[in-house]
């Protein structure tokens, strides 16, 4: 199985157009000292040649020429097989609008999901009105094979797991499953990814599950709990924005870090995130203790 991180950033890419923090402050003087990045979306595929999206990104037409494309016969070529969605916020959705020229563009997602994306966002209708979407509703907690378009078992499933988090501010009333984790496995290889972009809190049990996959790319929205309100950019914590804080006692780093996963990355980082300078203290703190700062681009492949 192959893993292409295409977007490691949160809403907003990194630098994002309108903030002057310290980091992107960084990044606009010397871009080697502080990576841009795209904002958060997966490729995987199991044979290198058919390739799903985890979430669809505002950023997606760039993102996309990433992924390894050979000549097509005929004049167009998708290069996606289809999309899986962890929820319905706008930074995960809106590339599904981009990608409306695909001509017929599968989805996987949870009833909630499609629920916020037809009647909250309205983006499924819209992208209707130009393309054939099929839907494959995922149950959480069961395997759902991936398929290519046209039909064929693309040799990948995938599960999805409900995670502590809210639902899209457009969608307060969401239903169970509006915010999820999924785990991709390749059933012939039997290796597994972990992708968990937006993630409130770490109990035992979500642990154990994700302690199960190969690789593990999780949430590294925010260093500290208080990071916006120190900057004076927001008047709420990170745990209030549905984040579990990377640093501290009970921080992500120190729960992901003792997972016996074969790799585990930090991705969906938001620009004022000072793990994103690369020599600064926060980024030598998380290598020191086995975890990958998620960069685009960064690959995986798992056997």
């Amino acid at each position: 199985m192959q893993i292409l991180l295409l977007g490691t950033a949160a809403g907003g890419g990194f630098p994002q157009w309108n903030c002057w923090c310290p980091s992107c402050r960084v990044a606009r003087a010397d871009p080697r000292a502080a990576v841009p990045r795209t904002q958060s979306s997966v490729a995987v595929s199991a044979d290198g040649l058919h390739w799903f999206l985890l979430n669809a990104s505002p950023d997606v037409r760039e993102q996309l020429a990433r992924l390894p494309v050979s000549d097509p016969i005929g004049a167009r070529r998708v290069p996606i097989e289809g999309v899986v969605l962890t929820d319905a916020e706008l930074d995960h959705t809106v590339g599904l609008l981009l990608l409306r020229e695909a001509g017929r563009l599968p989805i996987y997602a949870t009833p909630a999901v499609v629920e916020m994306l037809e009647n909250g966002s309205h983006i499924l209708p819209v992208t209707r009105a130009f393309a054939d979407i099929p839907v494959t509703l995922l149950a959480l907690g069961h395997p759902v094979p991936l398929t290519t378009r046209e039909g064929a078992d693309a040799g990948l499933t995938v599960e999805a797991f409900e995670v502590p988090a809210g639902p899209p501010r457009f969608a307060p009333a969401a239903g169970v499953g509006h915010t999820v984790g999924v785990i991709i496995r390749d059933t012939a290889a039997g290796s597994s990814a972990a992708y968990v972009p937006g993630c409130g809190e770490l109990d035992d049990a979500l642990l154990g599950r994700l302690g199960t996959a190969d690789l593990l790319l999780f949430d590294g929205t925010f260093w500290t709990d208080r990071e916006l309100i120190d900057l004076g950019i927001s008047d709420r914590t990170a745990r209030e924005m549905d984040h579990l804080a990377i640093s501290g006692p009970g921080g992500s780093l120190e729960r992901i870090s003792a997972l016996h996963c074969r790799h585990r990355v930090y991705t969906h980082i938001n620009n004022s995130n000072p793990l994103l300078v690369e020599r600064g203290p926060e980024r030598a703190v998380v290598e020191r203790a086995g975890v990958l700062v998620g960069e685009d681009g960064m690959a995986f492949t798992l056997v």
